[in-house]
């Protein structure tokens, strides 16, 4: 049975009347913040400190047309967290939609399969097209250079407990946002949901081919933000409490040249300890390329504690199962059938988790 609470959240972030997630412009403020308290309550579960079984016997269906590691694996592990279980499938060529089958025909198979859908594809507005062809429901992992709604979810409830764990306020914070704009789907969801707040200044760092497209420059002042914009991220990045930083998505590039982008747009150690602030955050949606001059997030950063890449991603769990669990209607029953978990794990997952999470 679906808990008024659950249903009433449900109801409120609906798509076209479903209980679907496609773009987060399906949320306020309000509903952004309950949603991330869910995500709260899910922690203890999420961190294998508790166990619930108030999602078996239900099947997640993983479709993803688009290469993922990261976001594939932490939907699967958000769901099995709650007791379901995952069916997955992995690239085009693999499908029968390389045979000719249309969305609408794939969508409505899989859906007398599963219970819910996580879709990736690599085409701008194809999720909304999956959902529209079905009632159960439908989360948008990511539509080629359009949205990616639970990655922005995550890295905004990140924000949020950095600046809780720093005693500072989301509203008037300077958020600086590096590398693709133009093609990078998390930086457009996050200032979407970033926008929600008040009276933040955006630093907007982008080479110049690859800014942020023009009508969300255009959202976020008329919300009130302050947006500067910027082709090098050394003086950009002085006053940032938040430092997002993303990849170059060559593999999106229509008429851009990947060699046109400078060495300065990798941040790495030299360029944090000599301009940014010491208790400001740096993120990054992953993966990063790692390779030796590249221009993305330095792995000379792995023993910064203000780097947080890693409490972001494990982030990604308690939010995606806050997110199931108010689209399948059991946000309330997820608290009733709790017990502790009967295996022993690491007091930490990584080995060098107490740099990355501040520990002496």
């Amino acid at each position: 049975m679906q808990s008024a609470a659950s249903h009433d959240l449900a109801q409120r972030i609906s798509y076209h009347g479903k209980p679907q997630l496609i773009s987060v412009d399906q949320f306020d403020r309000g509903s952004v913040d309950e949603l991330l308290q869910l995500a709260t309550r899910m922690e203890p579960i999420a961190q294998r400190r508790q166990v619930t079984r108030v999602l078996e016997g239900a099947v997640l269906g993983n479709l993803f047309f688009e290469a993922s590691t990261r976001t594939r694996v932490s939907f699967g592990a958000a769901f099995c967290r709650l007791g379901g279980a995952v069916c997955d499938t992995t690239g085009f060529t693999f499908s029968s939609m390389a045979k000719g089958e249309s969305i609408y025909d794939t969508s409505r198979v899989m859906s007398g399969y599963v219970d819910a859908l996580v879709i990736r594809h690599p085409e701008k507005g194809s999720v909304a097209e999956f959902a529209q062809a079905t009632n159960i429901p439908v989360i948008n992992g990511g539509d080629g250079p359009g949205e990616h709604p639970s990655q922005a979810l995550l890295d905004l409830y990140t924000i949020q407990k950095e600046f809780s764990r720093l005693c500072k306020p989301l509203d008037g914070a300077d958020i600086a946002i590096v590398g693709d704009l133009k093609y990078g789907r998390t930086v457009h969801s996050l200032v979407k949901l970033l926008s929600l707040y008040r009276k933040l200044h955006f630093r907007l760092i982008a080479p110049g081919s690859l800014e942020l497209p023009l009508e969300l420059v255009e959202l976020l002042r008329e919300r009130e933000h302050e947006v500067t914009l910027w082709q090098s991220p050394a003086e950009a990045l002085q006053q940032a409490d938040v430092i997002y930083t993303t990849r170059i998505q060559k593999e999106r590039f229509v008429d851009e040249k990947m060699e046109a982008y400078p060495q300065e747009f990798q941040i790495n150690a030299a360029l944090v300890n000599s301009v940014c602030k010491k208790d400001c955050i740096i993120m990054h949606p992953l993966p990063r390329d790692a390779r030796a001059g590249a221009n993305d997030l330095a792995t000379d950063l792995n023993h910064d504690p203000r780097l947080a890449i890693f409490r972001q991603t494990d982030n990604g769990i308690p939010v995606r199962m806050a997110i199931f669990a108010v689209l399948l209607g059991v946000e309330q029953l997820v608290f009733r059938d709790l017990k502790p978990a009967s295996w022993r794990g690491p007091e930490r997952v990584g080995p060098d988790d107490a740099a990355f999470y501040g520990i002496s």
